[in-house]
């Protein structure tokens, strides 16, 4: 499974491990990745997504799912995350044609 945060795009990150004697060696920095249910209030239902600690805090401070997905651009969003929102936007819709 893919290291990638679902909400974010945040991914791993290279770097170097430096000893004392400064010699250096590659390592690999991972996302804390949770796996968390979130919910949407306008479609009353959950969904369950891969995200980041940060992304977490990131939705709570936008006002919950609804409003973090229709302010994050399209293609930092995973494929699954794409299909909420595209039911976000056609319940708005429909909402606003009755």
């Amino acid at each position: 499974m893919s290291r990638i945060c679902e909400l974010t795009g945040k991914t791993r990150q290279v770097g170097n491990n430096v000893s004392h004697a400064n010699n250096r060696t590659k390592r690999v920095f991972l996302p804390n990745l949770q796996n968390v249910t979130l919910l949407s209030e306008k479609l009353d239902r959950s969904f369950k997504f891969r995200v980041t600690t940060h992304a977490l805090r990131s939705v709570e401070h936008n006002g919950g799912l609804d409003n973090w997905l229709m302010k994050t651009p399209d293609a930092k969003l995973s494929p699954r995350a794409l299909k909420v929102k595209r039911e976000l936007k056609k319940s708005e819709g429909a909402e606003q044609a009755a």
